[in-house]
């Protein structure tokens, strides 16, 4: 049983990294958004067989194109954030692939995998303020619901994008490709908190991905793109209003300032949805009592 199973992540391994992975996530960039109707029924027919797909959420029921169904939309009232300004939501659907605290600028890819902040992260002031933080990696799997929202009220200050690799990001990868995070193409975003606190979002693109989609700067941030690297804004958002999207999935990593705490029931291999609680203040977190309703977002 053992020996069936390793062979199972050999093969999987195989078929999704030992592959020209920059051509192919440009071929399928470009297969994703054909509007022939014939092309995207039979794509998007293909893709529900092998993933486990909502589109009962969505907020229109036909699409133009594969990609078109990828960065649906849903409805409003799908999901709920939570409104205690202690806590910090998820900003995506996800499973938890790893939590913790940054140790000194170390954290932890999987069991046994770390890597440092500074490889991950272009932004010193970033870099600086989650140095002994917390962290948790949000894994989107294929199937799932891929715009993301922000955690809290906040400021977005600045963002770097980083060119690279597009490695995929199951858990097979990460257990067997060190430092893979700090491979692949991501964008770090440094936001600030009413509290004056930086949060930093790290969206990580994968094969068949590597293209990140954010409302408030006017790039589309793929393989191609070369800079500039480095890009001040100074973009308001309120609590789980959309900042973004992938245009397929992957993985953002959430790195909160020192003195939050992972919330009850979060660890590797959680379930989340978009506007859950993740991560609390514990000096504030009793004032969440009376915190406004709870407020449904698309």
């Amino acid at each position: 049983m053992i020996s069936r199973l390793a062979a199972q992540e050999d093969l999987n391994f195989l078929l999704t990294n030992r592959i020209p992975r920059r051509f192919l996530t440009r071929l399928m960039g470009w297969f994703s958004k054909i509007e022939q109707p014939l092309v995207r029924d039979v794509s998007i027919a293909v893709w529900r067989q092998f993933c486990d797909i909502n589109l009962g959420e969505a907020r229109k029921a036909r699409f133009t194109s594969m990609h078109d169904c990828f960065i649906r939309e849903l409805k409003p009232g799908a999901r709920t954030v939570d409104p205690d300004p202690a806590l910090l939501t998820s900003p995506c659907d996800a499973i938890v692939g790893a939590c913790g605290q940054v140790e000194d600028g170390r954290l932890y890819q999987a069991k046994g995998f770390p890597y440092r902040i500074e490889d991950l992260i272009a932004d010193p002031e970033a870099i600086a303020a989650c140095r002994n933080g917390r962290y948790v990696t949000l894994r989107l799997t294929a199937g799932m619901y891929h715009r993301f929202h922000a955690p809290c009220e906040l400021v977005v200050e600045e963002v770097n994008y980083i060119s690279g690799d597009t490695w995929n990001v199951n858990p097979i990868a990460l257990a067997r490709v060190e430092r893979l995070f700090c491979k692949n193409e991501r964008a770090s975003i440094r936001t600030r908190l009413p509290s004056g606190q930086v949060l930093t979002l790290v969206p990580v693109a994968a094969v068949l991905v590597a293209s990140i989609r954010l409302h408030f700067i006017d790039v589309l941030l793929h393989l191609k793109y070369r800079g500039p690297n480095r890009m001040v804004c100074h973009a308001p958002f309120r609590k789980g209003q959309e900042m973004g999207w992938f245009e397929h999935g992957s993985t953002i990593i959430v790195f909160a300032p020192p003195g939050f705490d992972l919330c009850p029931g979060i660890s590797t291999g959680t379930p989340i949805r978009m506007g859950q609680a993740l991560l609390h203040l514990p000096a504030m977190h009793a004032a969440g009592d009376h915190a406004p309703a709870a407020q449904a977002y698309a």
